[in-house]
């Protein structure tokens, strides 16, 4: 079963070329407009977003978010931020008996900032308009505080580009992905069997995408960088 909201959930993909041309204001009101009604944990909205408007910041996140030039090009960048600043400012301002920020606090909003960009990747979509998550924002932690002017219980989370992608991107044929039996279980997990695993990936390709996604210089300065952030959230840091 599907209709024209599915279509468009299932034709999409990320788009690293973007044509020279821009995003008329009125788009860019509308995504950012749904990005702010995206679900949101408690209506607590966690969360802040960054509109990157100055082409030198386009050109130092297309280097320290591990030199990708296409950064630099789109005409819309957008970093989401998970934000537990203004509430614990106001709970301060309140005389609250807040804690600190925790952990948990942490990952709802990161969870809120990363509803929020995907609301305005489907946004952006339903425009014509393509996009590119680039999760490299969480590396460089010290290099983007700055660059941000970031305080402490705020932390980049999540990056979205966008443009409007040249034909070759639209020519491009989706990357696939894993069978919906490896990835949907109904009520309780289930441990992939030795024979499941080697369906599920091959041996050779397992160890090649270990070494380029986890054991990589970037993947190392990227879990720096996570610590980094943690203890910043805690005010640790």
């Amino acid at each position: 079963m599907t209709n024209e909201t599915i279509k468009l959930m299932m034709k999409r993909k990320s788009v690293r070329a973007f044509e020279k041309k821009e995003i008329p204001p009125e788009m860019k009101e509308a995504i950012l407009a749904a990005a702010m009604r995206a679900p949101t944990a408690g209506n607590s909205m966690l969360y802040s977003i960054l509109d990157i408007t100055d082409q030198a910041l386009k050109d130092k996140l297309a280097v320290t978010c591990d030199h990708q030039p296409f950064i630099a090009s789109a005409p819309m960048v957008l970093v989401f931020l998970a934000d537990y600043r203004r509430w614990f400012q106001k709970f301060r301002q309140a005389n609250c008996q807040a804690p600190a920020p925790r952990l948990s606090d942490l990952l709802l909003a990161a969870n809120d900032a990363v509803i929020a960009a995907h609301t305005a990747c489907m946004a952006a979509e339903s425009f014509g308009i393509g996009s590119c998550y680039i999760g490299d924002i969480l590396e460089q932690w010290e290099t983007h505080r700055e660059l941000f002017g970031l305080p402490n219980h705020v932390a980049p989370i999540s990056m979205l580009v966008l443009g409007w992608p040249t034909q070759q991107q639209k020519d491009r044929q989706q990357v696939g992905r894993f069978p919906k039996k490896m990835i949907v279980f109904e009520n309780r997990y289930h441990d992939l069997t030795e024979e499941e695993l080697l369906e599920f990936y091959d041996t050779e390709k397992a160890k090649a995408f270990c070494k380029r996604k986890y054991t990589s210089d970037f993947a190392l300065e990227m879990a720096r960088s996570a610590e980094k952030i943690l203890k910043n959230w805690k005010g640790e840091a």
